[in-house]
């Protein structure tokens, strides 16, 4: 699933007449660039939730079969938050899926994801990266065996004991729906996830070297541009 919903308020330059997941990085939409991306990791398949200017994003994507996915919408009036989001599309989801935060842009390799998934047997894994400052960030502290043990959200000074943060990609097993209330506004990092460590269920993170650009501002926005040119010239090389 990507989640694809949110305003971009802080992006108004760019998302005053489109919605943020179209947002050019090289000259593609971003949601073009997550969709290849999946596709790439054998994704055939994938569910994105919608609310603002909801008909450009089905109009450039259609049916997905262009980017070789099938694609469904999921319309939401109010926003449901990343876990709401998720919840109300549960029936979709009979194995274990990758769940996508439409605004971070990477091109890691999500099979670390699934592969640490299928070894732990756990409900989820999480990407994360390494940020200096992590007070703007759901800062993860990890075991040595890449087990979760603390999530904070946006952590004071005195809290940061780990500079690894949520990078907004992760790979879930269907049980995680019991953590998530039906029909309302339910948040993965600041809800779900503590339920699911207090229930004592093990999650894992996976540790991404690759750059990772959460673009909520245009400094990052910027940044994730230039990513996108370099990775765009890679391709072309590798072409030639």
């Amino acid at each position: 699933m990507i989640l694809a919903a949110g305003m971009g308020t802080r992006l108004k330059q760019l998302t005053d007449n489109r919605p943020k997941c179209l947002m050019p990085l090289a000259g593609r939409p971003l949601i073009e660039w997550t969709l290849s991306w999946l596709k790439e990791h054998g994704v055939t398949e994938c569910v994105i939730n919608l609310h603002y200017l909801p008909e450009q994003v089905k109009a450039f994507i259609c049916d997905g079969s262009q980017f070789g996915l099938k694609v469904h919408y999921s319309f939401e009036q109010i926003l449901l938050g990343t876990a709401g989001a998720v919840k109300k599309v549960a029936d979709f989801f009979d194995e274990p899926f990758y769940l996508i935060y439409g605004d971070n842009f990477s091109q890691c390799n999500l099979q670390e994801l699934r592969d640490v998934f299928e070894l732990q047997r756990t409900i989820a894994v999480m990407a994360v990266h390494w940020r200096e400052d992590v007070s703007q960030s759901g800062m993860i502290e990890i075991a040595e065996n890449g087990h979760i043990q603390r999530i904070i959200e946006k952590p004071k000074s005195e809290e940061v004991t780990s500079h690894y943060v949520n990078a907004g990609f992760f790979f879930m097993d269907p049980r995680i729906f019991q953590f998530i209330p039906p029909d309302q506004y339910c948040d993965f990092s600041y809800e779900v996830f503590p339920k699911v460590l207090h229930a004592s269920q093990k999650m894992y993170a996976v540790k991404m070297d690759e750059p990772i650009i959460g673009i909520d501002t245009l400094e990052a926005y910027e940044r994730a541009n230039v990513l996108a040119e370099k990775i765009s010239l890679g391709m072309a090389d590798k072409r030639r």
